[in-house]
């Protein structure tokens, strides 16, 4: 099996030819921007080339560039409008974008984040477009802290809360929307200034597809819910996707009997991954990790679709 060691030194040669005709002198360095086993992503000046999972399905991926391509106001757009292919696997190109700061929180962009969802929710997805992987996403963090850490004081009432979800927020059925376009995986990592226009982009269609709209607010809002994220951050980016026409919440009134179980799932999901995390480390859970696990603990004795399930 390919591995990622094996894999970066061809990516970083790909990504040179991609930036620079072969004739061009250059002394720009390869900076690796992610080395994991679900995608290795390196960037050459202005290029960017991610390789991507092993078992990533190429009509799916080709789906997803597709919808990139169609909605460059909302995502940044490949530079190729197919995968190439690299060691058995997926590569793609794009070009580089400023992300958001992480040492200047208080200037996150919020309102542009809640915009852009807003306006992807409202597009048209390609015809045969894949579901929206978030829930898949989900289930992987939870067969990861079995196998992690089965004997983790802080498992069982993390596996109570995600058997407590409804099949669909488990990736075990179909979901209940699978027309809306979603993004599947919306945190501020993935928005970067449009290196050309300039506003605000999302990046990463590894997890675009139809589903459950909410499931993309769903990660702020769970913070929030943890006490994680500021009310006033949290109110900027709903009220800006409900200025927006955003779909996913209602324009007015209470937002979270619709926020709701896919807040826990992100819950869940987060609080799997710590402890997995953790264990390898040989670590305890820290402060903000502990706060994500005790709201499993209490979400474990409510049932979902409630907003006491997060108290504030």
């Amino acid at each position: 099996m390919t591995t990622t060691a094996d894999v970066l030194p061809a990516l970083k040669a790909k990504v040179r030819r991609t930036a620079h005709p072969e004739s061009t002198p250059c002394a720009h360095p390869d900076t690796v921007l992610a080395e994991r086993a679900d995608g290795t992503v390196v960037r050459h000046a202005g290029t960017v080339a991610k390789a991507h999972a092993p078992d990533t399905n190429p009509t799916d991926l080709a789906l997803r560039l597709t919808a990139a391509a169609a909605n460059p106001d909302i995502l940044l757009g490949p530079l190729h409008p197919a995968p190439t292919s690299l060691h058995g696997r997926l590569v793609t190109f794009w070009p580089y974008g400023t992300p958001v700061d992480p040492e200047t929180p208080e200037k996150a962009p919020w309102e542009a984040a809640a915009t852009l969802l807003a306006h992807l929710h409202q597009r048209h997805p390609p015809p045969g477009s894949p579901p929206m992987r978030g829930p898949a996403k989900a289930a992987r963090a939870i067969a990861r802290l079995k196998a992690a850490a089965p004997d983790h004081p802080s498992t069982a009432p993390v596996l109570h809360a995600w058997h407590s979800l409804p099949a669909w927020a488990r990736a075990e059925a179909s979901m209940p929307d699978t027309t809306t376009l979603c993004h599947g995986d919306l945190h501020l990592g993935q928005l970067v200034r449009h290196p050309t226009t300039g506003p605000w982009r999302l990046i990463d269609v590894d997890d675009l597809g139809v589903g459950v709209p909410a499931w993309d607010l769903a990660r702020p809002a769970a913070w929030y819910a943890c006490g994680l994220l500021l009310s006033d951050e949290w109110t900027r980016f709903l009220t800006a996707y409900q200025r927006a026409g955003g779909p996913a919440v209602p324009a007015q009134g209470d937002p979270w009997p619709v926020l709701d179980v896919p807040a826990r799932a992100l819950t869940v999901q987060t609080a799997a991954l710590a402890i997995a995390k953790s264990t390898a480390a040989d670590r305890p859970l820290d402060e903000v990790q502990q706060s994500v696990v005790d709201a499993c603990d209490r979400m474990g004795g409510i049932p979902p679709e409630s907003a006491d399930a997060f108290p504030t």
